[in-house]
């Protein structure tokens, strides 16, 4: 059976043989993953399994980055019981304080995750991974407590989408403008409980982090993962974050795949994905009368280094708009710490930015950003729904770093290519 990669990586991790999708498969898992929000639930159900020890001290990542440094009480509590778990079993990879950064951003970055793994994790955009060629999806919080007990867990085979782009980018369009294309012709239901496999010649030309930037987004069209081939570039990558070993893997060529889409990118402009929906996604140049109050640029989505470099090409010698708050939040201490060996960092304080230490900060609604009633914000996070910011008055553009910089620069959605 020539297998499509989402088959092949399970193949990898069970002892069935897979030959159909829908099959229902029994896996054993590289890495389980929560944070502060959601591993005190899964905390709270492994010690009602009666569980005195995880699977494997070494392959499970407890991660606070939601609300660290903690913002009140009850983010401070919900982090000291994550804290003392990890004491008690010993957790290997527990991250709070200095070495904390959001969790899909550190964990490819201190080499815990790569080609061909299984990861499972408490957070929806755990499918980052996915641009690494691991087929890796959220799971709830009690699921997560079996998979950090037994270091298995159970799946249904998905169907694949394969997205394939042609074409040759233009100036100031990366991976969000393709995964918000691709999700506003699906919807955000479109690719229900099937794999979003992406390939084509665009795809071997774009970087790690950009493919890591549209497998995170496979969830806003309802995927169970969003996967790429892990070529040269990928294991590159690996190496260099201290990964060894890993090898090459991609579909094979004849795979059945559910449905196919091929998509020509040349006369592609920035994607703008408008309040409240992913889906809801036009070319920049039909907002761009929109006035906003306050850009952000991080997250999951596009808080990496390259995201912060390309943001300063743009902002560089401008100032940000009167009356609008930029904030830059750094999704890791290593993109933080080259920031700001780059100048980066200088770039944007003497724009008028607001810098702020590694967290999910304000794309859940949680601290440093929060948007009141009436207010507009473009953010390069991963999404939009109505109140995820703050106020359930407010509107959330999703948009790419450049995008970000152009319109913190004139207060207004704004192409990168205007500001000349």
């Amino acid at each position: 059976m020539r297998q499509t990669l989402a088959q092949k990586i399970l193949q990898r991790h069970t002892d069935q043989p897979i030959t159909a999708d829908g099959q229902i498969v029994q896996c054993r898992v590289s890495m389980v993953l929560a944070n502060d929000i959601t591993a005190p639930l899964a905390i709270k159900s492994i010690r009602g399994m009666g569980v005195k020890q995880v699977f494997d001290k070494d392959r499970v990542a407890l991660v606070c980055d939601h609300f660290t440094p903690n913002k009140d009480i009850d983010s401070a509590e919900q982090v000291k019981v994550v804290r003392d778990f990890a004491r008690e079993m010993d957790i290997t990879h527990y991250y709070e304080g200095g070495n904390v950064g959001v969790e899909h951003a550190i964990l490819p970055e201190y080499g815990l995750v790569g080609p061909g793994d299984i990861v499972v994790g408490a957070d929806s955009h755990t499918c980052t991974y996915g641009g690494l060629g691991a087929f890796a999806t959220g799971l709830g919080s009690t699921d997560i407590a079996a998979a950090m007990a037994l270091g298995e867990t159970w799946f249904k085979v998905p169907e694949t989408i394969r997205v394939n782009f042609t074409g040759k980018l233009p100036e100031h369009v990366g991976g969000k403008d393709l995964v918000l294309f691709t999700i506003g012709q699906t919807g955000v239901a479109g690719a229900l409980y099937k794999a979003l496999e992406f390939g084509g010649e665009v795809i071997e030309g774009l970087s790690v982090e950009a493919r890591m930037t549209m497998a995170n987004m496979a969830i806003e069209a309802g995927g169970k993962a969003g996967l790429f081939a892990a070529d040269e570039k990928t294991l590159a990558y690996c190496q260099a974050h201290g990964r060894m070993g890993d090898s090459p893997i991609a579909a094979d060529e004849g795979a059945h795949y559910w449905k196919e889409m091929t998509f020509d990118v040349s006369s592609f402009s920035p994607q703008i994905a408008c309040p409240h929906l992913p889906d809801n996604v036009k070319p920049v140049e039909e907002v761009s009368d929109v006035r906003v109050d306050q850009v952000v640029l991080g997250s999951c989505t596009n808080g990496r280094i390259s995201d912060l470099r390309e943001a300063a090409r743009i902002i560089k010698g401008r100032k940000v708009a009167k009356g609008v708050r930029f904030i830059v939040i750094p999704a890791s201490p290593g993109a933080y710490s080259m920031a700001l060996d780059e100048g980066l960092l200088r770039i944007f304080l003497d724009a008028g930015a607001i810098i702020s230490p590694p967290t999910c900060g304000p794309c859940l609604g949680g601290h440093m950003g929060i948007l009141a009633g009436g207010e507009r914000c473009l953010a390069t996070t991963n999404r939009n729904f109505k109140g995820r910011m703050g106020s359930l008055q407010s509107e959330v553009y999703l948009a790419n770093p450049a995008v970000a910089a152009a319109t913190a620069v004139t207060g207004l959605i704004t192409h990168p290519g205007k500001l000349g």
